[in-house]
């Protein structure tokens, strides 16, 4: 089980990086993913390499953008769209193009790549 927590500073990362974000296509859509935690509940310090292992194999993310087609196909989605912008969901690890902006990873997936929508991503650990 993993013993990483995650910070909760998507907003921060999003401000940071501004116009440098790509804008997804179709039915792609664009998730911050947030940053592992430098240090334990207990204080102990995780090294690096431990927290790039934890966010890269992350299976949480916050929806930032959504290309124009996503949730339009009402055969594959007839209750309407999953999730929106600003909802945090839920993933299988390494889905998606993963990709960095300066220390910030993000991921493209498709629309249907979506596990849950999760209300309070704090607590939640991938196992």
């Amino acid at each position: 089980m993993s013993v990483v927590e995650y910070e909760d500073n998507v907003d921060e990362q999003l401000r940071t990086i501004g116009d440098r974000l790509p804008k997804p296509v179709g039915y792609k859509m664009l998730l911050a993913l947030p940053e592992a935690k430098e240090t334990t509940e207990a204080g102990l310090f995780i090294p690096d390499e431990r927290r790039t292992s934890e966010t890269t194999a992350s299976i949480l993310g916050c929806v930032i953008a959504q290309g124009s087609s996503c949730y339009k196909d009402a055969e594959k989605f007839p209750d309407g769209a999953w999730c929106k912008v600003g909802d945090w969901v839920m993933m299988k690890s390494y889905s998606g193009t993963r990709f960095r902006i300066g220390d910030n990873e993000f991921r493209l997936i498709n629309d249907d790549s979506i596990d849950a929508v999760v209300d309070d991503p704090r607590g939640i650990k991938r196992v």
